[in-house]
């Protein structure tokens, strides 16, 4: 496609007033109310009176002089210049003839203020180099999806009645080539065995750290620079189609972290985009983030909402994806996160609320769920802030769900104590159900508890290592009786004993040391029992999907519930012991009689735990206990949960 003069530059010169964006494009954008802005900027290409080339559009209002540099041109910044609109949009404008797939390009952007000089990758690249370069590509996304049979049904699939188990992971460490310098694993390479994994695992979701471009791995792409561009460490953009389209036919759920939080400081981004604060807020009390060292975008700016929300909206459009998960929303709803007194600026009426950044969630929300009613965005959301996934038209901010901050919390806390004084922190395991149903909860293990000191999941046990095993096993099994849908950060499920590094694969030897293997078929059949039984998740959201049968057993560390489902639904009795001390003649109140079918229990030796239990269940007594009218009197192993269903 691309045709070049004999000096490497392509024949032609820029031609003006080629232009994808209409009038009403323009008052969309200068509203704040333009979701599709990356059809219309960035570099597109197309023909012009039958020439091939590139339609490059930027947004540069305070910019005294734009050009097109590239590999083209020999990075000659006077070759390709492009012109401002005439309709006082700071967008600039011209089609390259010459230029196309594949091709690297900057904009050399200098400032009306003090003639500042600039480098910039194109904020709506769908492609870029792969750091530490920073050219963006030119690139077309065209891909022949086959999910559509998954597209049809992912409504069902991610209903707030479905049963989510989340498998999250970093694509950089999960698995990689050892032999090949430790090299990462390509989006296409890493399709077949992760769906294979996951299918093993029984996981019905996926969530990868985001995987939009970021300049400094070790950001884990937290800090990211291509709001359209997926990294390019792994491939191209239509390699991770290819794996989402894999991903979809198999019947798994893609979960994308998405990060509208904050942006890297790096030259090339968008910070001081134009020589001024453009995308971020000028006031360093509202625009830089003191922990992180990043830029604040300035959400009450109208063009910067665009660009926002077009940015999640394109992920659902181009990529596919069935859910996006928001990170840091803690930070952006208050104007005092992280900051000390006289360091930040209170809005109009004196508050710490961040009324700009407050309305951009939700009419964000608003938008993902009026296009994609069947996906949904989660919250990761730290604070009491209310309603945080309930619709906008009743008050709320508009996510599906929220992490369960708290209860990861108290209940990590309370598994670090030895057993022998978890009595007095019982508080800790039942306060979740004063507030479990105030909002659409997922209950989180996420790679945030494995890093920086905090130890893998298997060291935050306390005990030798039968005890730290035990624990685990406990954990997982209680995790999955609370009401709340489930993800847990990849590692885990096998017990990993070192802290996850991004450097470095998962220990995936230790899938073939007895105790670990036993701990992964745990939560392998731990999986598949959640997503099979339907009392374990239709109500996750409701006070009618859960029981408490005896919370108050504080000295022996027992407590017992019911979890229920719809009136087809048999109920599922929990039982857990958080003591190594084994429970005789046990006592729990059932709802009913007849013979209940012990259907899971983490003690069991092929767990690697000792072996008791209640021998395949116990046939219901007609003796009334903790308000009901039958009960069982069952043996109830130390550090153990118990699943028990009545056969009918």
């Amino acid at each position: 496609m691309e045709k070049f003069s004999a000096e490497g530059i392509p024949s032609g010169e820029p031609r003006y007033g080629i232009s994808l964006l209409t009038d009403e494009d323009i008052y969309l954008f200068r509203e704040g109310s333009h979701f599709r802005l990356y059809e219309k900027l960035g570099a597109h290409s197309l023909c012009d009176q039958g020439t091939p080339g590139t339609l490059f559009a930027v947004w540069a209002p305070n910019a005294q002089r734009v050009s097109v540099i590239g590999d083209f041109n020999g990075w000659n910044e006077s070759s390709h210049p492009l012109a401002p609109r005439w309709d006082s949009s700071g967008i600039w404008e011209g089609f390259i003839p010459g230029v196309g797939q594949g091709a690297l390009y900057k904009y050399c952007i200098v400032s009306k203020i003090n003639a500042y000089r600039t480098e910039k990758r194109d904020p709506f690249a769908f492609y870029s180099e792969i750091p530490p370069r920073t050219a963006s590509i030119v690139w077309d996304l065209g891909y022949p999806w086959e999910d559509g049979g998954w597209m049809a049904y992912r409504g069902r699939a991610n209903s707030l009645q479905a049963p989510i188990s989340v498998y999250e992971m970093h694509i950089g460490s999960w698995r990689r080539v050892p032999e090949e310098n430790n090299r990462f694993l390509h989006y296409r390479e890493i399709a077949g065995p992760l769906i294979q994994y996951l299918k093993d695992m029984n996981f019905t979701h996926v969530e990868f750290l985001p995987l939009m471009e970021h300049p400094f791995y070790g950001s884990w792409g937290y800090q990211t620079i291509g709001y359209f561009a997926p990294t390019s460490r792994y491939g191209v953009p239509q390699d991770l189609m290819f794996l989402i389209d894999r991903l979809h036919q198999s019947g798994f759920g893609v979960i994308l972290d998405w990060v509208p939080s904050h942006f890297p400081s790096d030259g090339h981004g968008l910070a001081f985009f134009d020589g001024t604060n453009l995308f971020e807020h000028a006031d360093p009390r509202k625009g830089f983030h003191p922990d992180w060292k990043t830029f604040i975008f300035n959400y009450g700016r109208h063009e910067t909402r665009s660009f926002l929300v077009s940015s999640a909206l394109f992920w659902l459009d181009r990529y596919h994806a069935d859910i996006l998960r928001v990170d840091a929303v803690a930070s952006m709803l208050y104007l005092d996160y992280s900051r000390p007194e006289g360091e930040w600026i209170p809005n109009q009426y004196g508050g710490r609320e961040n009324i700009e950044a407050i309305d951009f969630i939700k009419r964000l929300n608003v938008e993902v769920y009026k296009h994609y009613p069947d996906t949904h965005v989660i919250a990761e959301e730290s604070t009491a802030w209310p309603m945080v996934s309930r619709p906008v038209w009743v008050g709320g901010l508009g996510f599906g769900f929220k992490w369960n901050m708290g209860w990861m919390h108290d209940t990590l806390l309370y598994f670090s104590k030895d057993p022998l004084f978890r009595k007095y922190h019982h508080h800790q395991l039942t306060f979740s159900m004063m507030y479990a149903f105030s909002e659409n909860f997922i209950l989180a293990f996420s790679h945030d508890e494995v890093v920086h000191g905090k130890r893998s999941m298997l060291e935050k046990m306390p005990g030798d290592d039968w005890q730290k095993f035990a624990n685990l096993r406990l954990l997982y099994g209680y995790m999955a009786g609370h009401p709340g849908k489930k993800l847990l950060f990849m590692g885990g499920e096998f017990g990993q004993r070192k802290e996850w590094d991004h450097e470095d694969e998962l220990d995936w030897a230790l899938c073939a040391v007895p105790p670990h293997q036993q701990l992964q078929r745990w939560v392998k059949e731990l999986n598949y029992f959640y997503k099979t039984e339907p009392a374990l998740f239709q109500n996750d959201f409701s006070p009618d999907g859960f029981e408490w049968v005896n919370c108050f057993d504080w000295e022996r560390g027992v407590i017992s519930f019911l979890r229920k489902g719809d009136a087809q639904a048999e109920p599922v009795l929990v039982v857990c012991n958080f003591t190594p001390v084994l429970r005789n003649n046990y006592k729990v109140g059932i709802p009913m009689g007849g013979f209940w079918r012990e259907v899971l229990n983490s003690d069991a030796k092929e767990y690697g735990g000792s072996g008791h239990g209640n021998l395949g269940g116990q046939e219901a007594a007609p003796v009334p206990l903790q308000g009901k009218y039958f009960s069982l009197s069952l043996i109830i192993p130390p550090l153990a949960a118990l699943f028990l269903k009545r056969s009918v």
